[in-house]
Parts: C-alpha cells; sequence; structure tokens
C-alpha cells in the first residue's frame, strides 16, 4: 500500500505522482483519463490521495474517487507552497507539484475530505451560485451610486433581475432542507437566535457540516475566528485571525453586526468591548467567535436560544 498519491489537477490535465520520488506520469482530465487513473489508484490501493484546491476543476475527480470510496485529502495550496519553499523548491512545475503533493500528505498527514454528492452537492453548488450573484448585485447598487442619470435606470433593472433570481435559489435551497428533518431541525435552532437569519443559516448548514461536533477550540479554529499567538521571547504580538473558511467567517462576521444592534446578549459584549478601546472591527470578530461557539453547543445539545439563555 502506498502511503500518498499526488495528483496535481490542470484544465487539461491530471499529473500523479504514487510516491514522493516516483515517477511522474499523467492523463487528461476528462471522463476516460479520470477513470483511467482511478483504476491504478484501485490496483495501488493507496492510503490517502492528495488534491490540491484549484477552484473547480478537480470536481469531476473528486467526485469519481468518493464514488469508489478511495481516501482523499482536498489541500489549500498555500500550505503546499509553504512546504515547497521550506525544502527549497522554489521552481512550480505539474511533475514537481505532484511529487511534492505525495510528499505533503506523508509530512502533514491531512484529515480526509468528505465529498458531497447528490442532493448536499446541490445544495452547494446553489449557495455557490448565490454568492456569486449577490456579489454581482453589491457591484451593480455601487456603480448605482455614481451612476449618470441615463444609466441608472439599466442599472436598476439589471438589479431587480438579480435579486429575483436570488429570491428563487433560496427557495429552492430552502425546498432541499425541508426535505431533510435532520437538516430542518438544525435550521429551526439556528434561526432562533436573534441576528441569525436565513441568509447566515444555508450557510451555515452547507458550509459548515461540522457544527454541533466539534469542540468550542475545534470549531472556532476551522473557521478562522480563533486568533493566534505572534509572540518571541519577551515580545507579545498582536494576535490574528487567519485561514478557515471565509464563507462561514463572512456569514458570522454579519450575524455578528447584525446581533449587536438586535440581539441584547451580544449588544451587551460589543459595548464592552468598545469601552476597552477595542476598533469595531475586532470587536465584530469577537461576536463572532461567541456566535459560532454558542450555536455549536445548541446543535450539539438540540437546545434553541430561548433555552439555552433562560
Amino acid at each position: 500500500m502506498s502511503p500518498s498519491v499526488g495528483i496535481d489537477v490542470a484544465k487539461h490535465e491530471l499529473a500523479f505522482a504514487f510516491a514522493p520520488d516516483a515517477p511522474v506520469q499523467s492523463v487528461p482530465n476528462d471522463p476516460r483519463g479520470i477513470r483511467k487513473l482511478v483504476r491504478l489508484l484501485l490496483a495501488l490501493k493507496p492510503a490517502r490521495i492528495i488534491v490540491e484546491s484549484t477552484g473547480g476543476y478537480e470536481r469531476e475527480l473528486l467526485l469519481e474517487l468518493a464514488r469508489v470510496d478511495l481516501p482523499v485529502s482536498l489541500v489549500n495550496p498555500w500550505r503546499v507552497r509553504r512546504l515547497a519553499e521550506s525544502l527549497g523548491i522554489l521552481a512550480k512545475t505539474d511533475p514537481l507539484d505532484a511529487r511534492l503533493l505525495a510528499r505533503f500528505g506523508e509530512v502533514a498527514d491531512p484529515p480526509l475530505t468528505v465529498v458531497r454528492q447528490g442532493t448536499q452537492r446541490l445544495r452547494a453548488d446553489l449557495i455557490a451560485r448565490r454568492r456569486q450573484l449577490v456579489s454581482i448585485v453589491v457591484a451593480e447598487k455601487n456603480r448605482l451610486q455614481l451612476a449618470p442619470r441615463e444609466i441608472r435606470a439599466e442599472i436598476e433593472a439589471l438589479i431587480a433581475i438579480l435579486e429575483k433570481r436570488i429570491a428563487r435559489i433560496d427557495t429552492k435551497i430552502d425546498a432541499l432542507h425541508e426535505q431533510d428533518p435532520e437538516r430542518s431541525d438544525v435550521a429551526r435552532i439556528l434561526q432562533s437566535v436573534p441576528s441569525v437569519g436565513p441568509g447566515v443559516c444555508r450557510t451555515l448548514l452547507i458550509d459548515l457540516p461540522e457544527l454541533g461536533s466539534l469542540s468550542r477550540r475545534e470549531i472556532a479554529s476551522l473557521v478562522g475566528v480563533a486568533p493566534f499567538a505572534r509572540d518571541s521571547g519577551k515580545k507579545r504580538g498582536q494576535r490574528r485571525i487567519r485561514a478557515g473558511r471565509a464563507s462561514v467567517r463572512t456569514a458570522l462576521y454579519l450575524a455578528a453586526m447584525n446581533g449587536a444592534r438586535f440581539n441584547p446578549k451580544l449588544r451587551v459584549v460589543y459595548e464592552r468591548l468598545r469601552a476597552a478601546g477595542k476598533p469595531p472591527k475586532l470587536a465584530f470578530i469577537a461576536l463572532a467567535r461567541i456566535l459560532l461557539v454558542t450555536l455549536n453547543a445548541m446543535v450539539r445539545d438540540r437546545t434553541p436560544w430561548e433555552h439555552t439563555h433562560a
């Protein structure tokens, strides 16, 4: 059994190495090439297959690996690049990256990735599309403020179309959640919190399936709202957040901003932080972490907000 296999994903090709020092082979990144690669991997029986996140070109490969129950880890390219630099590998080619991914698997021992399939995949695709449309709406609304009078009607018409599309996607996502009693119950618990609306709830359900199953420190680190130390000797650097799941962190940040106004419990914390001299952004991140930890406990214990803070 090979300990780790590295697969470098490009638009038209998959370069793979069965070990850090193994010869690099390649197949086309199409259904036929993926099936050929999967047959080789099934015969090899690797302990772990390391694939870099490439913005979508890896999707069909991941789905096929999941279909045959091969263990795969989808990793952040930034982490792999840092390993390369630490080893003095400054060049970047597909063969080098394939071997480097195999080495990364052995050195970092990344956790296996649960590949969404079927309805789960559809939910994730819908909310990803929703985020794309929302970003376009925000951009158009910003343009509207400075647009000449002759152009405003055109921008307003486009915004109206996009908002209808977003509403249609929301309806589809909610319908999928209602078909799943477990998710429907979790959604009810999440939305019992003042400041957690349907949009934040959808993001948490789809992009944070671990909610309720991890400790408070683990969930905060996973999302990226846990501040990391920057100390050296007697110097105590400023703690900063980093990495994590950006979509979830953004949703929680928005919920924290609303909570500072409309949630009495969070408003008290926010006012205390501001009175202590903390800047608004830092206070909102602190609220986001408190909110995340609370939601994690609520989902774990199946307890709505009213009972949690009775």
